[in-house]
């Protein structure tokens, strides 16, 4: 059967692997599990602000300012229907 994940080596400064260590004592997970789980918060993280970025400079380029976001809010749920969005 082949390997559904692989093996990446890497350093930590002392003082962070030590924090590492602690906090996965404490949560009563593996090593694998709490470093996966930080590499993939970091990328979704970069995610948002890439789309963000995109967002917000979009909106420059159309002129809608912080201001217009209330406005554009309320047409879209009166488009939809719904004011639970």
């Amino acid at each position: 059967m082949p390997r559904t994940t692989r093996t990446i080596t890497f350093s930590l400064p002392p003082e962070m692997a030590d924090r590492v260590n602690e906090v996965i004592k404490q949560q009563g997970r593996s090593r694998s599990e709490f470093l996966r789980e930080a590499v993939l918060r970091h990328m979704e993280e970069c995610e948002w602000r890439q789309l963000l970025q995109y967002g917000e400079a979009r909106a420059r380029a159309k002129g809608i300012g912080p201001e217009d976001v209330a406005d554009l809010i309320d047409e879209y749920r009166a488009e939809v229907g719904s004011s639970r969005i």
